[in-house]
């Protein structure tokens, strides 16, 4: 365990220090937290940054943060918005015609995850059913084998649509990367630049994230990282290879984007005070629908979790082949989480419920407690 000279609470220390002990001690490879709080700003490191090494990762490193991306693209579809670009209500068909999207679909409905339609990575369904879309981290060798191809977003939007839609647009919500990859299309169309360029000029610059960056295709992260793997059966022999490099166009705006525990807060924090949405849009953002998951309701981009007497936090995670990343701020920006974590990734997801059920204690410590 490594940490930065703080201030802050002994006995939150202590409950976070244990968290992530014995988060290495299930499997996870290495984490490092960073929390903004009444006590200022302090970090936590625990584990290795590669598989088999000693050096704990660096609490400044450079992490995939999966589906974090989408509220960097819900912003920046709500800056766009406020340029007088497109409307929330407005008809994605209108937009992207050569689709054939469902005309009833809207802008609005893409970012809350209400449109119905198909999720390119694969689709699970309540009797246990899975339709599988594109090669993905739940396909085992066949994306290990795949990781280096480059799909356009064109691609798996059209692969998306020519499957059945989950349910009618608006009648219910259902999480799927091609909402995402629309609205990227939609950016795209109504600036005429890459949705690269325009988070560098809406969110990234004005920020001055310097660790945030939003690849198309490239497959390096910029040093330093911690390293992330893969496992695999490959003819009943188990695998795991570093993946550390990988071509993030099969995951596209669903999640491609990089970023740093630092710069994670500066976004949430920044974002849910206003200082990147005009209050009416802000509004927009932070009105939720219900989810089936307990405690969670879903705006345009980030869910809203209910912590019951202690109030409600703002957050989106995301997991991308052996990266992850946690985001979670109180809705006034004074206290925030934000992680990186790497470990083995799997077809089964055989870290995803221990990973959950202690990103869950690491939110009771750093937010069920009283304002100081």
């Amino acid at each position: 365990m490594s940490n930065t000279p703080t201030t802050a609470n002994p006995s939150v220390i202590d409950s976070v220090t244990e968290i992530l002990d014995e988060m290495v001690a299930a499997g996870i490879t290495g984490i490092t937290v960073r929390v903004h709080d009444e006590d200022g700003d302090w970090a936590l490191a625990a584990g290795a940054a590669e598989r088999g090494g000693a050096t704990p990762p660096s609490v400044d490193g450079h992490v995939r943060i999966g589906s974090n991306t989408k509220t960097f693209t819900a912003a920046l579809v709500l800056r766009l918005v406020a340029e007088g670009r497109l409307g929330l209500d407005d008809e994605a068909s209108g937009i992207l015609p050569e689709f054939g999207i469902d005309p009833r679909i809207t802008v609005r409905m893409l970012l809350q995850h209400t449109s119905g339609v198909f999720n390119f990575t694969g689709e699970y369904y309540p009797d246990g059913t899975i339709v599988p879309g594109i090669p993905s981290t739940i396909s085992g060798k066949e994306w290990a084998d795949s990781r280096f191809t480059t799909y356009r977003a064109e691609e798996l939007v059209r692969l998306a649509l020519a499957k059945p839609a989950r349910f009618e647009p608006g009648a219910d919500w259902s999480y799927s990367n091609t909402n995402y990859v629309i609205a990227r299309l939609i950016v795209e169309r109504v600036t005429g630049s890459t949705i690269a360029a325009e988070m560098e000029r809406l969110i990234i610059a004005p920020l001055a994230l310097t660790g945030t960056a939003q690849p198309t295709a490239e497959t390096v992260i910029a040093e330093p990282h911690a390293h992330a793997y893969y496992r695999f059966d490959d003819g009943g022999t188990e695998r795991t290879v570093d993946v550390t490099e990988h071509n993030p166009s099969w995951i596209s705006s669903g999640g491609d984007m990089i970023s740093t525990t630092a710069d994670l807060h500066t976004f949430v924090s920044t974002l849910v005070t206003g200082g990147l949405l005009e209050p009416a849009l802000l509004e927009e953002m932070l009105t939720t629908v219900p989810t089936p998951i307990p405690g969670m309701e879903y705006g345009l981009g980030v869910f809203a979790q209910d912590l019951r007497e202690y109030g409600t936090v703002i957050t989106h995670n995301g997991g991308i082949a052996g990266h992850a990343a946690l985001m979670y701020s109180t809705p006034d920006g004074r206290r925030t989480l934000t992680a990186a974590v790497n470990y083995v990734d799997d077809a089964a997801m055989s870290m995803a419920v221990p990973f959950q059920q202690n990103s869950q204690r690491l939110v009771d410590a750093v937010f069920r407690r009283a304002a100081e």
